[in-house]
């Protein structure tokens, strides 16, 4: 069951950073500095909605360590083409910035995360944020993230469940309809990035059999190669966003575990709050 209604132990608030619109997720009872996560929801830049936080990973993460998440309505292809969804989100991040003493929320333990369209956006926000020097991220968690505007490997001719070549092109079709530039942005397709380096650390995982394999594989790599630390879970599926969709499956409850666990350890490593 898709699970889009508030949960025990959250409360939700519906806030604008200018023309966004942002749901933020706060435990119930907050202890303390927290850590405040922007997370970006997915739909091939065609489709989603910011209440898709209640069933992503980030709503655990509010559960379990108490973090602050900020999901972002931004807009969608078929409202505006690139670059509106990628500057609504940058906008939600500075919300976060800028509201972090009144969201309980330390500046420097800002994390940036999303699934699919979603991850594809947080890449390019962490991209956007290390280049106007205006802010800083301390983590990112892309997952399973669109990130080429090209067939790859994995998704030239990809019939996966859920996600697949065609709706693939159909959506880059949407998002970069009003960019008249020869070459595609990396903050429209992080792919495209030709220099990863000062970028913060990455966590992701993805199937092995759905189209955005081999884009996420290639992003890790290009992290790794510029000095980055970067890791990636493969999971055996051609099912897009199974941890969302069938979140009782085996594999969604061992993608879940790690998740966290991995998010443990950039609590200690990466969003530590010693010296801070």
């Amino acid at each position: 069951m898709i699970r889009l209604t508030p949960v025990p132990g959250i409360k939700a608030q519906k806030v604008k950073a200018g023309r966004v619109p942002l749901l933020i997720l706060r435990p119930e009872k907050p202890k303390g500095t927290s850590i405040g996560i922007l997370w970006i929801h997915g739909g091939g830049y065609i489709l989603g909605m910011k209440e898709m936080v209640y069933m992503s990973r980030a709503s655990d993460l509010v559960l379990k360590y108490g973090v602050t998440v900020i999901s972002p309505g931004y807009r969608l292809a078929w409202q505006k083409p690139y670059p509106a969804a990628a500057e609504d989100c940058y906008a939600a991040l500075e919300y976060l910035y800028a509201h972090a003493d009144a969201l309980g929320v330390c500046r420097d333990r800002i994390a940036v995360g999303g699934e699919s369209a979603g991850g594809g956006l947080a890449a390019a926000v962490c991209m956007m944020a290390r280049d106007r020097g205006e802010m800083s991220v301390a983590f990112q968690m892309p997952l399973y993230p669109m990130l080429s505007s090209s067939d790859t490997e994995t998704s030239k001719d990809n019939h996966g469940r859920v996600w697949n070549t065609r709706r693939n092109h159909i959506g880059w079709r949407a998002y970069l309809r009003g960019d008249a530039k020869a070459e595609v942005s990396p903050y429209a397709s992080p792919i495209c990035q030709t220099d990863f380096s000062g970028l913060p650390p990455a966590y992701t995982f993805v199937g092995d059999g759905e189209p955005f394999y081999a884009e996420t594989m290639e992003y890790v790599r290009k992290l790794k190669e510029a000095g980055v630390p970067a890791e990636a879970d493969v999971y055996h599926t051609d099912i897009h966003a199974f941890d969302m969709l069938f979140p009782k499956k085996s594999i969604s409850r061992e993608a879940a575990r790690r998740f966290e666990e991995r998010f443990e350890y950039a609590l200690e490593h990466y969003l530590s709050a010693q010296d801070r």
